[in-house]
């Protein structure tokens, strides 16, 4: 009897479990339906309201609120917020009852289950040669009979051990605890994966050279190699060196980009022919930009001087840290060592390991007094800007004896000193303040006269020595300006300089029309294919599309 007794109990713990199911759902539906019914009474019993008598078909007359009476009302403010309170409880106890109805609908299977189960118990020890055999004969039990009865009654407890333990989750609550932390944390071991991937990706999206600009320089200089005839050097033009004309510096190795600014500073001016452009680019590139310029003269008799870095012969590693620390080996496994685990390793310090923020061309703008001695003023600007207005005015700015004209580009914590500079090393938190408001490159005027008396060279040299091992700073020119010029900056209005059109998607058309340079700075240039739309046609209109090679490399414009 052994049988029958723990069949019973399988079907007394089935009951069990019905009983504090439902037990459970009329207390739950109880409780929404007591919540609802409490809302409900207060929106109708806090307030008097103007009221209307209706009558229906049947003759039975109601009354309720009209329209006009609920905006006369002066507590209209509380109504509205009681109506809102309760139809948001309605709407939480539909969404409630739908999942209620979901569980019931499992629950219910399961039930089934149970049921058939026990059943199936309780028929087993019913069987008419198991009931005459072993429970009803006074005889000796047949071993064969009782072989089988044993091999069916395991079959039944596996497969019953078995349901218990698919329909455990549902009644234990650690172990849905444990679960949703288990699920949680691959999700989130996910998240991070995507992450450091994404980052990775978009890094190699904004640093590799686009086919299109490859494909530029190239047939530039397969031009020049056909027709070296047409190519030959010009003679320096006095203009090049008159402190009367207005002067800017364009250190870059994008063809493309070179020729945006040009055709944007000039197509702006009032008075292009007394521009002067100073560009000075790599040995890669220098004969590509030559010839760009000689197919596609500028307008408006507009100056333009191009030069390769290494023609300036000063510029040597006794002189210039930046080329003593390209030769650190150190630096240069830090640079440029190719290894899988550097990839993703770390996301947020990728950035850092991009050669080119220890290139000499993108410390250039350090050696502006040496580069044109005879110039009293110049305007730097970066490749990936746009000039929107004529920019003559701000060579009438008062320096204020100030090196340096920049924008100021802090707003709340954002943006300081503390955001460039490591303050835990000494020697920074002794000289600088950390809520100092930082500036950016970009666009800046330089007086060169107050530069040289106050020999800022001098100071970025000694800075830049001194973080050969990155313990100052970590990233590109801007700590090296930041420190270099601290005391020697002259602020400028916001609207000469609009960054982030490379990174900020939220930046207004108001503002962009009032700048006169917008600076695409950022990951997504507009020359690449992950550039932002919303803003790239401020670029584009600047490309001289009509030229063949660039209709022949495909810029997508």
């Amino acid at each position: 009897m052994a049988v029958a007794v723990r069949g019973g109990r399988v079907g007394s713990g089935g009951g069990s479990v019905i009983r504090s199911f439902f037990s459970y759902r009329i207390f739950v539906s109880a409780m929404f339906t007591l919540l609802f019914l409490a809302t409900l009474s207060v929106l109708l019993s806090s307030h008097p309201f103007h009221n209307e008598a209706v009558m229906d078909n049947t003759g039975t007359t109601h009354v309720r609120r009209t329209f006009l009476a609920l905006r006369s009302d002066p507590l209209k403010t509380r109504l509205d917020l009681i109506y809102n309170q309760a139809n948001n409880h309605i709407a939480l106890v539909n969404a409630y009852a739908t999942y209620a109805r979901k569980l019931k609908l499992e629950i219910s299977k399961q039930l089934k289950l149970f049921d058939d189960l026990a059943k199936n118990f309780s028929d087993l020890q019913l069987k008419q040669i198991y009931r005459t055999a072993l429970f009803e004969s006074e005889g000796p039990v047949d071993e064969d009979v009782l072989r089988q009865f044993e091999k069916e009654v395991k079959d039944k407890v596996k497969i019953a051990r078995l349901m218990i333990a698919d329909s455990k989750e549902s009644y234990d609550n650690q172990l849905k605890i444990q679960k949703l932390k288990d699920t949680i944390f691959a999700v989130n071991e996910l998240l991070l994966k995507a992450k450091k991937n994404g980052a990775f990706a978009s890094l190699i999206a904004a640093k590799s050279t686009p086919k299109s600009l490859h494909c530029l320089a190239m047939r530039l200089m397969e031009e020049r190699i056909a027709h070296p005839e047409k190519y030959v050097d010009d003679e320096p033009k006095p203009e090049f060196e008159d402190p009367n004309l207005y002067h800017y510096a364009l250190f870059s190795d994008n063809v493309i980009a070179i020729s945006v600014v040009v055709n944007s500073v000039v197509k702006n001016a009032e008075e292009p022919w007394k521009h002067v452009f100073h560009i000075v680019t790599d040995r890669m590139n220098f004969a590509a930009t030559k010839v760009w310029f000689k197919m596609r003269p500028i307008q408006g008799g507009a100056h333009i001087e191009i030069n390769a870095v290494d023609n300036f012969k000063f510029l040597t590693s006794s002189y210039a840290p930046v080329l003593k620390q390209l030769g650190s080996a150190n630096l240069q496994k830090f640079y440029f060592e190719t290894r899988a685990e550097n990839a993703t390793k770390d996301v947020n310090n990728m950035k850092f390991r991009n050669p080119k923020y220890l290139s000499m061309l993108n410390h250039l703008r350090f050696y502006l007094p040496e580069l044109y001695p005879k110039l009293h003023k110049i305007l730097f600007l970066d490749d990936d800007v746009v000039v929107q207005k004529d920019l003559t005015a701000l060579w009438k700015i008062d320096m204020d004896g100030k090196v340096i004209g920049a924008v100021n580009t802090c707003f709340g914590s954002f943006h300081r000193f503390s955001e460039y500079l490591n303050f835990s090393h000494p020697l920074i938190k002794e000289k600088f303040n950390p809520r100092a408001c930082a500036w950016a490159f970009g666009m800046n005027m330089f007086d060169l006269d107050a530069w040289r008396r106050e020999k800022c060279t001098e100071q970025y040299h000694y800075w830049q020595n001194l973080n050969e091992d990155r313990t100052l700073w970590k990233l590109g020119t801007l700590p090296a300006g930041l420190v270099t010029f601290s005391s020697t900056t002259k602020s400028l209005d916001k609207s000469w300089h609009v960054l982030g059109l490379g990174i900020n998607p939220s930046i207004s058309m108001e503002e962009i029309d009032k700048a006169a340079v917008i600076h695409f700075s950022g990951d997504m240039k507009p020359w690449l294919d992950i550039a932002m739309n919303r803003y790239k046609h401020l670029w584009t209109k600047y490309v001289d599309s009509e030229m063949e090679f660039v209709q022949m490399c495909n810029f997508g414009m």
